[in-house]
């Protein structure tokens, strides 16, 4: 007997009544990025999805991409909104001034099956919809998401953070503050300076870039264990994506759906690979004591739901019931 798996539903509930013809007419799509292209998230996510349209329709759809050089990384949800692009392919943490719904899913287990299932997904987009976007992709880069990166060893006892000034986009600071850290906000692109110089002592990071971006050169500590998981997304402007015919939507949402799913498992691999390459580029690893491992996941997610709550309000409140529901949070 043949067996579907969840994951196939959901690719062919996407794919119903698709006809190739939807997608016939040659289509360039205006996209921002906020990374560079030769970064992880740029390499692993993005030039993923836009090869694998441009393959699914045929050579019919292709990407015109600028990156931050073209628009600073925090400051490109307005154009993308107002339709001077198509497409934005960032981290909700840049934009958490004007709403931090979308950084809240950093607090929603990294299931992506389950997060479309119970309506999570579907949930967030309707709020982006009245922000003049619509969310096609929700994408997580694996299982955990998170280490620091640190110029010395960890404090052997709680907090092991105590004294230390530590690089982190907003939804990491309820957490660096409860381990004893002192936030402070910097690019990814600003960190090496900033370690070398001592102007930092840590950065909170992924589990995969690190390399990219050469720390390893001017720190030689990464934390164990790893904690939490990030999101990132794929937004279309709603305009736009309105003005689309319905082939071409199945065909952008089917391949959103794929990219989802696959995500896990190839951004689990990079981060093995990524930790046995800086251990031999001389990196160790430096330990939480017990006290601080244990309530790593805890404080992350509930410094992210703070932060949601802060500037949404109800609305956060409403997408944390809902995800509790669905076992995604606690």
């Amino acid at each position: 007997m043949l067996r579907i798996n969840r994951r196939q539903c959901l690719y062919a509930t996407a794919a119903l009544a698709f006809s190739p013809s939807g997608a016939s007419a040659q289509r360039e799509l205006r996209a921002l990025n906020a990374f560079a292209p030769n970064f992880v998230f740029s390499r692993e996510i993005s030039q993923v999805f836009y090869e694998n349209v441009r393959k699914a329709s045929a050579g019919a759809v292709t990407f015109r991409v600028g990156g931050p050089d073209v628009v600073p990384f925090a400051e490109q949800f307005q154009p993308t909104a107002a339709g001077a692009f198509d497409m934005l392919f960032t981290h909700p943490a840049y934009h958490s001034g004007t709403t931090a719904i979308g950084l809240a899913m950093d607090a929603v287990a990294a299931d992506p099956v389950k997060r479309r299932e119970s309506g999570v997904i579907d949930w967030v987009d309707r709020h982006y919809q009245k922000l003049g976007l619509k969310v096609l992709a929700v994408v997580p880069t694996g299982t955990k998401g998170f280490h620091f990166i640190c110029k010395s060893p960890l404090k052997a006892s709680s907090p092991a953070l105590a004294g230390m000034k530590v690089r982190g986009t907003v939804s990491y600071h309820p957490m660096i503050k409860a381990l004893g850290g002192a936030p402070v906000v910097l690019g990814g692109g600003e960190v090496y300076t900033a370690l070398e110089r001592g102007v930092i002592d840590a950065a909170a990071w992924g589990l995969t870039g690190v390399l990219d971006f050469k720390w390893n050169e001017v720190a030689k500590y990464f934390t164990r264990p790893s904690f939490g998981q990030a999101s990132l997304y794929v937004f279309f402007n709603l305009k736009a994506w309105q003005a689309l015919d319905s082939g071409m939507q199945r065909l952008l949402t089917q391949e959103a759906i794929k990219l989802e799913m696959e995500s896990v498992q190839r951004f689990d691999a990079l981060a093995r690979a990524e930790e046995e390459q800086m251990r031999k580029l001389g990196m160790q690893e430096t330990l939480f004591p017990d006290a601080d491992a244990s309530r790593l996941d805890a404080l992350l997610e509930q410094g992210i739901w703070e932060i949601a709550r802060n500037k949404n309000g109800t609305e956060a409140d409403n997408m944390h019931a809902l995800a509790k529901r669905a076992g995604l949070s606690s």
